[in-house]
């Protein structure tokens, strides 16, 4: 006859609650796999899945129960390591459309926006372009894959125990918060140089023939400027697209491994 000690299915449940909550977490705000778009199911069934995979390589404290108070503090630790996976990668996408955000103002396209279903908001059509083009990329260097295996990485760099999360570990993810805009500005730079090169001349023109109605003619040379350099600029924004979703793995792990020093 078998019999399952209260202990043992305790530690049975933790080994499966702690990880799936991780899991769950990264795949709720994760780019692409976390989008709106998404049923639900897919999500916790996904979920699931990776927790049955990974969850036998792991190992748990024996003495954490998870209906007790320090069940609930790891939850919520675990519950913090997975959005902290998941936005660091979000952050990606994020800088790619406020650099599609500035090129569209500057051409002009501030009025051309589209309803974008995977944030529910209203986008600029430029945003939107260099968004798809994000996504592209992304799963066409098996971005996905490699979001996957940073999740399991991270269970080795910050294992599932009752230690108390280093400050220093938000310090990171908010400092590379803020290479949103230094990316967005290096993926729109050569944009915003070709415009105001043209918007030096068309104020020279004008001075120098008054007459010329700047509207008429302005915006046109604008719009022909700005798509001109965006097809100009495609080729070489996959590199550094790629660059910066390696740099944003690399975060991961970094936070991840701070996370782990109390």
């Amino acid at each position: 006859m078998i019999t399952v000690t209260s202990a043992q299915l305790s530690s049975w449940l933790a080994l499966f609650v702690f990880p799936f909550v991780r899991i769950l977490a990264m795949i709720a705000s994760a780019p692409i796999l976390g989008n709106k778009q998404t049923p639900v199911r897919i999500k916790i069934g996904l979920s699931v899945l990776l927790t049955i995979i990974i969850a036998p390589t792991l190992t748990v404290q024996p003495n954490i129960d998870p209906a007790s108070a320090i069940g609930f503090l790891v939850i919520i630790q675990q519950l913090l390591a997975g959005i902290a996976i998941g936005f660091t990668m979000r952050l990606i996408f994020t800088a790619i459309e406020m650099a599609g955000d500035i090129i569209g103002i500057q051409m002009g396209l501030g009025f051309a926006i589209f309803y974008d279903p995977q944030n529910s908001s209203y986008t600029p059509v430029i945003a939107q372009l260099l968004g798809i083009l994000a996504a592209l990329v992304f799963l066409s260097m098996n971005g996905h894959l490699i979001m996957l295996e940073a999740l399991a990485d991270s269970f080795r760099a910050f294992p599932v125990n009752s230690t108390i999360p280093a400050a220093i570990a938000l310090h990171t993810l908010a400092s590379w918060g803020g290479s949103i805009f230094s990316n967005a500005l290096q993926l729109s730079m050569p944009v915003i140089g070709a415009l105001l090169i043209s918007n030096l001349a068309l104020g020279i023109l004008t001075r120098s023939a008054p007459q010329l109605n700047i509207f008429a003619v302005g915006f046109p040379v604008t719009l022909a400027i700005g798509f001109a350099t965006v097809m100009l600029l495609l080729p070489h924004i996959i590199p550094l697209l790629e660059n910066i979703i390696h740099s944003s793995l690399g975060t991961v792990l970094r936070v991840m491994q701070l996370f782990g020093k109390s």
